[in-house]
């Protein structure tokens, strides 16, 4: 049995080639949104956004076998380009679920931005790693879409040639 505590924070820090105003873009564009977001082999089917503090977001979620599920919730904090929060829940969700909060920070590093992410609260180790591993590779994913759009000369890439 996974062992429970009454917090389990996720804390992951990532670096991506582009400033932060790209990367919040990245966060906060639906069409942005749907090119890397979910873990790999997933594909996200829509996406409805409203990134302003009360709005909210439904994302559907595709795995690569079986049916669609879909995750949303409300933003808390939207100051671009510099920090997001926003609650996290599945529809349907499994037992070991409960609505966690995501905080993000956006932090200039001189043509890169270093992202500091936090969700919390988890009630297992096991979902906690499920969201770990979920966001590791998103963020592969948009560090691919990132190079993409640099090696392309894209100006809101901001590394443009």
């Amino acid at each position: 049995m996974a062992s429970q505590s009454g917090d389990l924070p996720l804390e992951k820090v990532f670096a991506l080639a582009s400033g932060p105003a790209r990367v919040f873009a990245a966060f906060s564009d639906p069409d942005e949104l749907a090119k890397w977001f979910g873990p790999q082999g997933f594909s996200v089917g829509s996406v409805d956004l409203d990134p302003h503090v009360g709005g909210t977001y439904r994302i559907e979620m595709q795995p690569p076998e079986g049916e669609p599920f879909y995750l949303g919730g409300e933003f808390r904090e939207v100051e671009a380009p510099g920090r997001l929060a926003f609650t996290f829940t599945y529809e349907d969700p499994d037992p070991d679920d409960v609505e966690t909060l995501v905080e993000l920070s956006f932090r200039d590093r001189g043509g890169s931005t270093e992202i500091v992410l936090t969700q919390r609260p988890f009630k297992t180790e096991a979902r906690r790693e499920l969201h770990r591993v979920g966001w590791t590779d998103s963020f592969d994913r948009l560090a691919q879409v990132i190079s993409r759009r640099s090696d392309a000369g894209d100006p809101q890439s901001g590394t443009t040639s």
